[in-house]
């Protein structure tokens, strides 16, 4: 699978709540990051971090753009949108990723985002709930 190919399907089975499939695509000693959040080190503390979402927090992503550098380690850069998913609430948010790829699998994966647009997110999400014009709009074009 090319590298860009394995960031996407990482992130869409992250989506379809497959965990234990995602987890698969992780090397065994990833390193997780969401700048200005502690780091995850290990496929396992993934796991451990994410499997208590399963269930009561969607997730979705629509990619912007993606782009990969195939040389080893390859490199993968994202721009998206992401959105977490709490019943009514649906925090959307810009993300930039980069995805390290060694032997087929996710060595690095580092996301950042703007706090400022994740607070403005949670809140039309929130007030989105009572008046649904203040919700932003999922995207809908812009996929690579």
């Amino acid at each position: 699978m090319n590298p860009a190919a394995l960031a996407r399907d990482f992130l869409e089975l992250l989506q379809a709540e497959e965990l234990d499939r995602a987890l698969a695509l992780l090397d065994e000693n990833v390193v997780y990051t969401n700048v200005s959040l502690p780091t995850v080190r290990g496929r396992s503390a993934v796991g451990r971090l994410f499997r208590p979402m399963l269930g009561r927090a969607g997730f979705r992503v629509h990619f912007h753009a993606i782009g990969a550098d195939e040389t080893e380690p390859a490199v993968v850069l994202t721009e998206r949108t992401d959105a977490l998913v709490f019943g009514p609430v649906v925090i959307q948010f810009w993300v930039y990723g980069r995805f390290e790829i060694r032997d087929g699998l996710i060595t690095l994966w580092r996301d950042s985002f703007d706090w400022r647009d994740v607070i403005a997110g949670m809140v039309r999400g929130v007030v989105g709930v009572v008046l649904p014009q203040v919700r932003r709009s999922w995207p809908t074009s812009g996929t690579p």
